[in-house]
């Protein structure tokens, strides 16, 4: 006999009920479950900047990466001219021993000139995604006998830093690149000591004189906006001594 005859219509009734709040209640942990939560951060849209990926984070489209094969953009020769990168290095204010993060670091353009500032017994982190920029930052970093620069591997959610042990991560025209920037934030954000610096260098999304691709660029107020949901930042100066580029510091409280 089956047991759909064995059971009384009460009892049948009282399994469906049982099944509905089961599927209830695994319905309700997938929807907190971090994986939802991080689909629903990202909205992919089929109209869209060619310069971009499609995916947009809090209304702005993420720019594609830099491939390895651009790194001479990098290192031209106008870019200290255009970039004035000396008033930049000023602006960090930084010292012998700082512990130093460059995100998106490439062929260490900024990283090598950090490195000289924080001697003695400082380090500069420089961590990239392709395994093929850290090949050209080492091969610099050795040409110039600069030992205190090391290479790190990230991935597209986790830049690979420990945890509360960096005074200063800079990121040079590479947030807006961001595959998942709101887990990178986070992951940066948990390296920095308490009091340590977030510093965005991006360009001017406000200027349309400057002429860069609109989806490489950001406005002060994107960058505040996307980072006013991890709670442990707080927004503590905007630079604008650059001729093209803001720099927007963030502390860890």
């Amino acid at each position: 006999m089956s047991a759909q005859l064995l059971c009384s219509p009460r009892s049948r009734s009282r399994l469906s009920f049982s099944g509905l709040v089961v599927r209830f209640f695994w319905a309700v942990l997938f929807a907190l479950s971090p994986l939802a939560l991080a689909e629903d951060r990202y909205e992919t849209r089929a109209e869209h900047d060619p310069n971009g990926i499609g995916t947009f984070y809090m209304g702005r489209e993420i720019a594609h990466v830099m491939g390895h094969q651009a790194a001479g953009w990098l290192e031209r020769p106008e870019r200290q001219e255009e970039e004035r990168t000396d008033l930049l290095i000023d602006a960090l204010k930084l010292k012998p021993g700082d512990m130093v993060a460059d995100i998106g670091a490439g062929t260490g353009y900024i990283s090598e000139k950090m490195a000289r500032r924080i001697l003695p017994g400082g380090i500069v982190y420089g961590v990239d995604i392709q395994q093929e920029m850290l090949d050209l930052l080492a091969r610099k970093m050795k040409l110039l006998r600069v030992d205190n620069v090391k290479g790190v591997l990230g991935t597209v959610t986790d830049p690979n830093l420990p945890a509360g042990t960096i005074d200063l991560i800079i990121m040079v025209d590479v947030y807006h690149e961001f595959d998942h920037p709101f887990e990178m934030t986070e992951k940066m954000a948990a390296a920095l000591k308490p009091g340590g610096r977030l510093v965005f260098v991006e360009f001017r999304k406000e200027d349309p004189t400057v002429p860069i691709k609109e989806v490489h660029k950001m406005s002060e107020e994107q960058v505040k906006k996307e980072m006013a949901v991890i709670p442990t930042l707080e927004w503590a100066e905007t630079i604008r001594t650059l001729p093209q580029q803001h720099i927007i510091i963030f502390r860890r409280k």
